[in-house]
């Protein structure tokens, strides 16, 4: 009797044993099978990532309640998926923002301290980095540009000279491959135009231009056009249509492939040439600008229409944002007397470190993973998508590789996610000024804009403006009242921080990292002061 009951006892300890063993294994199951999106789903999405050139938050009608401009389209993005409205490119003009997004890195870390890369410059991108085509590519990628370039390439020219864009002097071989671009670094396909208002004008596709350039053009019928080669009967109000054409088409062949896809798709509008299309000029009432912001909704709705008719809409991640701010060439006096303001609320434009300069529209949408259309307020960069498609493709990555990202998968996925993702975020100017947020407070290490708004740099030493700034955006989003004075701690915390940021090569978690490294570093003459140190 006594050796049943032992058997009953120790057979009822194992049963519990394996009770215990299946909830815990239960548990673990459940736990790990939602810690992330990469971990649930097999299947990676297609990526379609719209880059707007120099359009303004406030020309977007779903974040401008005042807004003279309709945006049906790119509104349709927002009603289905995320609005970031504290979102920032990492610089306030073109290349340095391109730069940020492919590479997950602040640009002021490679050669380019300043402004942007000129007519027929070198190559930007260091084909040994990894960037947002090439980590795709390995994951299993199609990946393709389509659109305006601006970073750089490596011109081919008949002497073996640097090249030469001036009338009868023209020594670019057109009959050469042009290396540095898009295809030599991580794009399967690229077609577009390297930079619409620079020469040549002309398309390339993948190494080759469309067509050999033969006629030198001194004037066009549109703004901020530079003198230069280009094809006969080249129309400025063709350009986006024929970007639009074969953004479609390659879609539509991706789709069908096996394999997903990644289109970077950077517009050439509208920015200059504001050269709208026939079909939209004087649609919106006010002017060009206004017409060509028009058309760029168009387009989006075209490609969110295509990603339906192939049936890969639920699954495809559709980013749509812009490189900075909005232009000046924009006619800002003519819209705000109209009740337009393109920057919205905020200070400043294109090229400056007031917010206008670099605050952005940044729209997301994802069917399948985003069933709760939402708002994230807390601030975010556009170098963060390099680490946020990593982590929604299942790439790690290693120290020295998107230095300067966070991924935004935990916002995006999760409404109620409230933990903040960037500890803070470094702004830069076209003539290299630096500033940096952190929460509600904004740092500006310069004198006045850092850019082309009153007051510039030369402006403000000649009011005797001081070469720091200091705002509270909670209490002052419009960064009139400069508070530097009434707060000294948190102006030297937020400075510290900033110099750390830019001595150890990253602001993300993670080892040194090493930089381009200048004899002169326009922008950083704070940091030369002993005090600072």
């Amino acid at each position: 009797m006594r050796n049943k009951r032992n058997i009953l006892s120790k057979f009822g300890i194992a049963i519990t044993a394996i009770v215990v063993v299946a909830v815990v294994i239960m548990f673990f199951i459940y736990k790990t099978g939602t810690q992330s999106v990469t971990q649930e789903r097999t299947e990676k999405p297609n990526i379609v990532f719209i880059l707007a050139d120099d359009l303004g938050y406030g020309d977007v009608s779903c974040l401008n309640e005042n807004s003279k401009i309709h945006t049906p389209n790119i509104d349709r993005i927002a009603n289905a998926g995320v609005v970031f409205t504290d979102a920032h490119s990492n610089s306030a003009v073109c290349t340095p923002s391109r730069y940020g997004i492919l590479t997950g890195r602040y640009s002021w870390r490679s050669r380019l301290k300043r402004g942007i890369v000129g007519i027929y410059g070198k190559p930007l991108m260091d084909p040994k980095r990894t960037n947002m085509a090439s980590m795709l590519k390995q994951k299993g990628y199609q990946t393709a540009c389509i659109g305006k370039w601006h970073l750089g390439r490596n011109w081919p020219t008949i002497d073996n000279k640097p090249p030469v864009n001036k009338r009868g002097e023209n020594n670019i071989d057109f009959s050469r491959p042009i290396t540095g671009g898009p295809v030599d670094v991580g794009f399967d396909y690229y077609f577009g135009t390297d930079v619409p208002n620079f020469p040549p004008y002309c398309f390339i596709e993948n190494q080759h231009t469309v067509g050999i350039p033969s006629e030198y053009y001194t004037t066009f019928p549109y703004n901020d056009c530079r003198p230069g080669i280009g094809l006969p009967d080249w129309k400025m109000e063709d350009i986006l249509p024929t970007l639009l054409q074969k953004a479609v088409e390659y879609i539509t062949k991706a789709s069908k492939r096996k394999n997903p896809f990644f289109l970077y798709f950077p517009l050439t509008a509208p920015h200059t040439p504001i050269a709208p299309s026939e079909e939209f000029r004087g649609e919106s009432g006010l002017n060009s600008y206004a017409d060509f912001v028009l058309e760029v909704d168009y387009v989006v709705g075209q490609i969110l229409n295509t990603l339906e008719k192939t049936g890969v809409i639920e699954n495809t991640i559709v980013v749509f944002t812009s490189d900075n701010g909005c232009s000046p060439q924009a006619d800002i006096p003519f819209l705000t007397k109209h009740g337009h303001y393109p920057s919205y609320i905020y200070r400043g434009y294109k090229a400056d470190l007031y917010e206008g300069g670099h605050r952005i529209p940044c729209l997301l949408q994802w069917p399948i993973e985003i069933k709760t259309p939402h708002i994230v307020r807390q601030t975010i960069c556009l170098n963060d998508f390099m680490a946020t498609f990593a982590e929604v493709t299942g790439y790690v990555l290693s120290d020295n590789e998107a230095e300067d990202s966070y991924s935004l998968l935990p916002v995006i996925c999760d409404p109620d996610y409230n933990k903040i993702i960037r500890e803070a975020t470094v702004h830069h100017s076209v003539n290299g000024s630096f500033a940096i947020r952190k929460g509600d407070w904004k740092l500006l290490l310069t004198a006045g804009s850092g850019g082309w708004s009153y007051p510039r740099p030369k402006e403000a030493l000649k009011l005797g403006l001081p070469p720091i700034q200091l705002y509270n955006l909670d209490k002052d989003i419009s960064e009139q009242h400069n508070v530097y004075k009434q707060y000294p701690e948190t102006m030297k915390t937020m400075r510290q921080l900033l110099k750390k940021y830019i001595l150890d090569g990253r602001s993300t978690p993670g080892k040194p990292q090493d930089y381009v490294k200048p004899d002169k570093w326009p922008g950083l003459e704070w940091m030369k002061s002993a005090r600072n140190n």
